[in-house]
């Protein structure tokens, strides 16, 4: 069994992340792997860039942004055919295709010679141009008359009633297998134009020997953190990023009683800013942007908690490391958070946009350490149970063998 993942990038980003962690795993049981991606951060010899005709991509592109289209000048991607990686393998994932040098229209062309699953890290698959469409459903009906158009990935005009009807005539001319790593995102392609495929739920797998509770006492002092404050721990690679939430969780810090902040420190990754002190009057730490996962391990296991106040995800990498390492998790009941933060037994879920109830169950968990050690251990449990690196990759190789055994067939 030979595979080929194609992704935006090879570490860089949420699902970058996700799909190379699936392709260790893989490797881990004897399964060859290989990647094509639209920019490449590792020298990994498995890995390889997407085949690309830059200049005239870069014709096409004047043309195409303006019209409100997604990578449709990536027209190299339709020579991934020619790929040795492509003709190698048995059988094509897909995963997030949107800003990485490739056109979804291809993947009708490049299905008609291998089958593919395609793993979904956000909604961007069916929508007619957003990763995340918040309140509005009108990708059900076809999109257009867009109320987010500047939402990421933005566009420059509203032809999002175009975009939805050409994904779905491509996968009309697809052999696609759907994967998607929460509940809540299974719900929305089932809602969508992926209905016409098998969906499947795979959640993301992590190294569990990699992310697992350390020393608290060695972790904090190898940070330079007092010893007896309450470590707050927030994540972000932009903390001004309205869908991560900056400001609600800036509006609960503020709420916290004096009392409390005065017995607190906010450790953060992700782009420093200076106003978030003085903003929230709690001392701040921050590590900026971390990629190093020994690194992070050691700043969840410093961490009393850690709290995430999205406003849109599918299941986020960092509530899974969280919880492998043990350190419990507020945050609002939003898209596939609940898989990972259920209440009363791994952390605390807000009502979304809440700043109050989020700031309640900051509250809640800090001012309650034996509640906060028993999520602790429920948290590392769970994630070695239902999330090792090893039953994600053993779970896709079950369904990579059945795509193969119906084309066989």
């Amino acid at each position: 069994m030979k595979i080929l993942h194609i992704n935006q990038s090879d570490i860089r980003g949420g699902a970058a992340i996700a799909g190379y962690r699936l392709h260790q795993g893989l490797l881990k049981q004897g399964v060859e792997t290989k990647l094509l991606v639209g920019t490449m951060q590792t020298d990994d010899p498995q890995a390889a860039l997407i085949p690309r005709r830059r200049r005239l991509e870069s014709q096409l592109y004047r043309f195409t942004y303006r019209l409100g289209f997604h990578t449709l000048n990536s027209v190299g991607s339709f020579d991934i055919s020619n790929h040795p990686f492509f003709q190698e393998a048995d059988i094509l994932n897909f995963h997030n295709l949107h800003s990485t040098g490739f056109s979804y229209l291809a993947v009708s062309k490049l299905t008609q010679h291998k089958p593919a699953v395609f793993t979904l890290h956000d909604m961007w698959s069916f929508t007619g141009h957003c990763s995340y469409s918040y309140d509005c459903d009108r990708w059900k009906i076809g999109c257009g008359s867009c109320p987010y158009p500047g939402t990421y990935p933005p566009v420059a005009r509203d032809s999002t009633r175009w975009e939805w009807k050409l994904k779905n005539w491509v996968y009309s001319q697809s052999d696609l297998t759907i994967v998607t790593p929460s509940h809540w995102l299974a719900e929305q392609a089932r809602s969508s134009m992926l209905d016409r495929f098998s969906i499947h739920c795979i959640p993301y797998g992590i190294d569990t020997e990699m992310y697992q509770p350390l020393d608290p006492v060695l972790c904090r002092e190898a940070l330079g953190l007092s010893l007896d404050k309450k470590i707050l721990l927030f994540s972000a690679a932009n903390l001004k990023e309205s869908r991560k939430g900056g400001d609600l969780l800036v509006t609960a810090l503020q709420k916290l009683p004096k009392s409390l902040k005065q017995g607190c420190i906010l450790l953060t990754f992700g782009k420093p800013t200076s106003q978030l002190e003085v903003a929230v009057d709690i001392p701040t730490v921050h590590l900026g942007y971390v990629s190093n996962d020994r690194l992070k391990a050691i700043a969840y296991s410093a961490a009393d908690l850690f709290v995430f106040p999205t406003r849109a995800d599918n299941l986020p990498l960092v509530l899974q490391e969280s919880m492998a390492c043990g350190t419990p998790m507020v945050s609002f009941k939003i898209g596939g958070v609940p898989d990972l933060v259920r209440p009363g037994i791994t952390g605390y879920l807000a009502e979304p946009e809440n700043s109050i109830d989020l700031c309640d169950g900051i509250v809640k968990l800090l001012g309650d350490d034996v509640l906060r050690g028993s999520m602790g251990k429920n948290c590392r449990e769970i994630a070695v149970r239902e999330y090792s690196l090893e039953l994600q990759a053993k779970r896709y190789i079950n369904l990579y063998q059945k795509v193969l055994d119906v084309v066989a067939a």
